[in-house]
């Protein structure tokens, strides 16, 4: 247990509020909050203040105190303990928030790549556009492959920029004072964020579907407007997945350093184990998406491999979750 655990917990077994703490100690409230989630350190004379107030030693409130729960925790096997220090806190989450909005444009951009051979295929099939389907279709697999080349771009400039913090995410970790409590208020400011982002990019791709379904209620069996329906569901699911992927990179960002949620030390530790087996699922993914696109030609349909994928992945979670409980 740290200062600020100690402080929390003797002032409310004094029955006292934050107010009234500060108050006997001469100092605000925000001081009082900040002690106690371990953003700021009492000087000595409040130290000294507090002992007297609540009937304990310097001692005690200054002496950190390990656990047998946190001693075990520490000493399993999942490797070595490395300490993340609150510079090093502050740098990995201002590097997740700045990767956060290129890595989720670029995530838009692989589904949305599709767009400009749907389009142009379709205008030319329809004679919207005067030149030939075999041109428009060499120029609209130009565009998807410029348009995928740039994603991966993104995807490989912020992995190595990222990469001296993949121990924070793969291996455990220890924070250092001051570094918890951080983390948790960042986190609580960025709760309204995080939903707002999350519930708009559910509501986009839900809507997506709105005008496919809108061009063959207003124009019937006219293929070009289809295809423009098409077109359409693609970027709004674009959209929305780019405001999802957006707001779950930064908010992991937070639970790494908690580790907490998906990367408590028993996921990570699960996650080394089974790390191959989710790299060849998703490489098995892209190369039937990318077979089944070009041997049918069916660029309006083939993006249903993605959401079916997402869903395959939580069942292969769950099924290497139960392998590894019943192998322990």
């Amino acid at each position: 247990m740290i200062l600020a655990d100690k402080i929390t917990d003797l002032r409310k077994k004094q029955g006292m509020s934050q107010e009234e703490l500060a108050e006997k100690l001469g100092v605000s409230r925000q001081s009082v909050s900040k002690w106690e989630s371990a953003q700021a350190t009492p000087d000595l004379n409040r130290v000294i203040e507090m002992s007297r107030l609540f009937g304990v030693s310097t001692d005690y409130l200054l002496k950190d105190e390990e656990t047998a729960a946190d001693t075990a925790e520490t000493d399993t096997a999942a490797g070595p303990v490395r300490v993340v220090s609150l510079a090093d806190a502050r740098s990995f989450l201002t590097l997740k928030r700045a990767s956060a909005k290129r890595v989720s444009l670029a995530v838009a951009l692989c589904i949305a790549a599709a767009v400009p051979l749907v389009f142009l295929s379709a205008a030319a099939e329809a004679g919207v556009i005067g030149l030939s389907e075999d041109r428009t279709a060499a120029f609209g697999l130009i565009c998807l492959f410029l348009l995928v080349a740039a994603a991966v771009a993104v995807f490989v400039v912020y992995g190595l920029k990222t990469k001296e913090y993949d121990y924070i995410e793969e291996e455990t970790i220890e924070t250092a004072y001051g570094v918890s409590g951080l983390v948790k208020e960042m986190r609580a400011a960025y709760v309204p964020t995080h939903t707002r982002d999350t519930v708009l990019g559910v509501v986009l791709c839900v809507l997506a579907t709105v005008p496919l379904f809108g061009s063959a209620l207003l124009f019937g069996d006219n293929d070009f407007a289809a295809c423009c329906g098409v077109c359409l569901l693609l970027l709004l699911v674009a959209a929305g997945v780019r405001l999802i992927v957006q707001a779950a990179v930064i908010w992991g960002s937070f639970q790494m350093l908690l580790e907490e949620e998906d990367y408590t030390r028993e996921n990570k530790r699960r996650r080394r184990r089974f790390g191959p087996v989710y790299g060849i699922y998703w490489l098995a993914a892209v190369l039937v998406y990318l077979t089944w696109s070009f041997l049918s030609d069916s660029w309006d349909t083939t993006w249903i491999v993605w959401p079916i994928a997402g869903v395959g992945c939580a069942v292969l979670a769950g099924v290497l979750a139960l392998v590894d409980r019943r192998e322990k």
